[in-house]
């Protein structure tokens, strides 16, 4: 009960690949928050977050595609970020939403607008392009069937590749993001989305600031003390892109921008929703709130 508090329906919004799946919570009436969940991760991840937020707001959880309950894509058509932040505006369309806020965890975070991946260096772009192509062919040349291991040993392997998220917490994950089998489960997610980095858009600084001058929307920033960094140090060497798109965050957007830091490492809003509960509340019911036009 604590996990689906609230929760009035689940969802399946048609694409042209397939369907994206997607859970809601509170009356259709009040103002939209779509909340996107992070890489690797599903709809599950807001369960214990979303009853803590005001009850005067419809928000839906919706699966990525690859993700969770939704489709994959079709063979030969790589998930890029520009398909990811289409697929928002699929569901808002779908959902017939005009304006309505975003609510981002991770991954979800950069298919906010202005929130692409920040790098100069073209030599690293060529070779993230590259390493990203060679990844998918490899896949997708390979054809193995879904390994099917028991739910103890998906447990134990999810959670060494996800160490902040708590055994209760990622139960509760592989819910919706495992399918049952006769001799185990397996992981209903596209093999193709292995690494994050192979989707990102990577987008050098000046045009990242011009990005964010087109913003009219209101942003809140939340950071866990304990969080990405603590999570995945092998890349402390890029902390300068995302420290740059903080602060060029503040510096063009001002009032509209506003950072907060909470305890807590990279699934804090599932570990401990309160703490990150509160400081959501108080932006969705500011009167200066400007819900994003779609």
């Amino acid at each position: 009960a604590l996990f689906i508090s609230g929760l009035i329906s689940e969802l399946k919004l048609a694409v042209p690949w397939g369907h994206i799946a997607a859970k809601a919570w509170g009356s259709h009436q009040a103002a939209p928050v779509l909340c996107l969940h992070g890489w690797l991760n599903n709809a599950n991840s807001f369960d214990r977050l979303i009853p803590l937020l005001p009850k005067d707001f419809h928000y839906v959880a919706m699966d990525f595609g690859g993700h969770g309950l939704s489709s994959h894509y079709s063979q030969g058509f790589p998930y890029y970020h520009q398909n990811f932040v289409s697929e928002v505006r699929r569901v808002a369309a779908a959902l017939k939403w005009n304006r309505f806020s975003l609510l981002g965890h991770s991954f979800g975070e950069y298919t906010l607008p202005g929130c692409d991946w920040c790098q100069a260096e073209m030599d690293n772009l060529l070779t993230y392009k590259r390493r990203a192509i060679e990844h998918v062919l490899q896949v997708e040349a390979s054809r193995k069937p879904a390994q099917v291991v028991s739910p103890e040993e998906m447990l134990q392997w999810f959670l060494k590749n996800n160490s902040h998220v708590g055994e209760e917490n990622g139960k509760h994950l592989l819910q919706r993001g495992t399918t049952q089998a006769a001799t185990g489960v397996w992981l209903n997610r596209d093999r193709r989305i292995t690494l994050p980095e192979h989707c990102f858009d990577i987008v050098g600084k000046e045009l990242f600031v011009q990005y964010i001058k087109n913003l009219q929307a209101r942003i809140l920033f939340i950071k866990a003390t304990e969080g990405y960094y603590a999570l995945r140090r092998e890349n402390d060497a890029n902390r300068e892109s995302i420290m740059f798109g903080t602060n060029s965050l503040k510096s063009v957007l001002r009032e509209r921008f506003q950072y907060v830091e909470v305890p807590g490492n990279h699934y804090v809003h599932m570990n401990q929703p309160q703490l990150v509960a509160d400081v959501i509340s108080s932006f969705l019911q500011s009167k200066e709130r400007s819900p994003a036009p779609l």
